[in-house]
Order: structure tokens, then sequence, then C-alpha cells
């Protein structure tokens, strides 16, 4: 088989239609859009309506709830702070703090504090201190030598 022979499989790549382009094209004159009324013209978009009838999205019930209050964490990885320590953006050897964290870009802004989770791999000895984190991560930390202190824990998870 030579460059030249190589052909896609009979079928495999149909042409799109191509609306409103003359008698011959088979989709000519108003384009498979009927005579007249609002759904012949451009640039209407009737969603829901079902002619009168209650639209289905309306004859369900609602579902679901955002909770008003709820807080906000600006969300750290520990495979992230371990590429920070080894990048000498954070120093190891000081407390991990949440400021520490915006000062060395890893966050934007604390917001209602800052939660480490446990995904990556951490392996300097560092005292992280936020205001919240994942059980796993904290086994993590302890493990790799280093301690994972919650300041104030969140009211509700």
């Amino acid at each position: 088989m030579k460059l030249h022979e190589l052909r896609d499989n009979p079928g495999a790549a149909k042409k799109r239609t191509r609306v409103a382009r003359g008698p011959g094209s088979g989709k000519g004159k108003m384009g498979g859009r009927g005579i007249k009324g609002q759904k012949s013209r451009s640039g209407v978009a009737i969603k829901g309506y079902e002619g009168g009838q209650m639209p289905l999205y309306q004859r369900l019930p609602k579902r679901g709830f955002n909770k008003p209050n709820r807080k906000a964490f600006a969300v750290v990885n520990l495979g992230l702070i371990q590429k920070f320590i080894d990048e000498k953006k954070l120093d190891a050897s000081a407390p991990i703090t949440e400021e520490a964290l915006v000062a060395s870009g890893l966050i934007r802004r604390v917001k209602d504090g800052v939660r480490v989770l446990a995904k990556g791999e951490i392996t300097a000895k560092a005292n992280i201190e936020v205001t919240g984190a994942s059980k796993s991560a904290v086994e993590a930390v302890e493990k790799a030598g280093g301690s994972l202190k919650v300041t104030s824990a969140p009211a509700a998870e």
C-alpha cells in the first residue's frame, strides 16, 4: 500500500447538506423551513413552548438547593505544596500559613479559609497551619515527618 492509495471507508465521511442553495440542491427555496410563520424566520427560538400546554420543564418539580451562606475554601493539594517547596517558592523550615501560600502565589486569595487535600505526595517535613484539611492529608503530612494543624474547624462540611 502506498500513500496515494489511502482511502477512507466507503460511507465514513458524509458530506454536509448545504441548505437554501438553489433548487438543484434538494433543499432550495425555503431551505426546509416550510411556508411563513414564526419558525420560518431567522433569529427566533421557541424554547419550551408547547402550544399553550404547560411546558415540560414547568410540569416537573424543582430539585436541589444552593446554601446561601456556605463557606468557599481555597483548595490546595499536597502535591502542589511539595512542588512549591522544591521550587523554593515556599520555605519548609518555616511554618506554612495561609498568608505564606498567598505570598508564594499558590493561591490567589484566602476566601473563607484554606483547605488542604491529599492529592499528590509530600516528602518535605513541613509544618502547615490552615483552616481545614482532609483526614488523609493530615496523615500524609505526618507520615512525611511534618505536622498539619487545623486552626479553626469549619462549622459545616
